[in-house]
């Protein structure tokens, strides 16, 4: 167990690393990153700029994450069903490594993105004009 850190750029980049090492080693979300993932250190470098942005407001990342995610050769279930999983070890990871507060700050983060990036991958407008 590691001593819980206060929320700084230092401390969330090795939150993403302890965090992105147990999703490589998972069964399930391991191969999805393994195939999706070419280069691992400037991914990291791309996720904490990101993180940094989302948690600390500092305003680095500048990317699309729903344009990033959607072009991703996975058929729409298989993120409903891997989303649950990462978020399992995105709590757990944050719970070991933060204090409540800052654990419970991140878990949110997460959760809100998850939710809004599933939404936008699995929504099909075709099945409005359907309705």
């Amino acid at each position: 167990m590691t001593t819980p850190v206060s929320l700084d750029e230092a401390a969330l980049r090795a939150h993403l690393d302890a965090f992105y090492a147990k999703v490589r080693r998972d069964p399930d979300l391991g191969p999805v990153f393994a195939a999706a993932v070419e280069d691992w250190p400037a991914h990291m470098d791309v996720l904490t700029d990101f993180w940094c942005t989302v948690a600390l407001r500092t305003p680095r990342y500048k990317g699309n994450p729903l344009a990033v995610h959607k072009a991703l050769p996975l058929p729409p279930g298989a993120f409903r069903d891997l989303f649950p999983l990462w978020l399992g070890l995105w709590r757990e990871t944050a719970r070991e490594r933060f204090a409540p507060e800052d654990a419970a700050l991140l878990i949110e983060k997460a959760e809100r993105i998850a939710q809004s990036l599933q939404a936008g991958i699995l929504f099909d407008p075709a099945a409005l004009r359907r309705a």
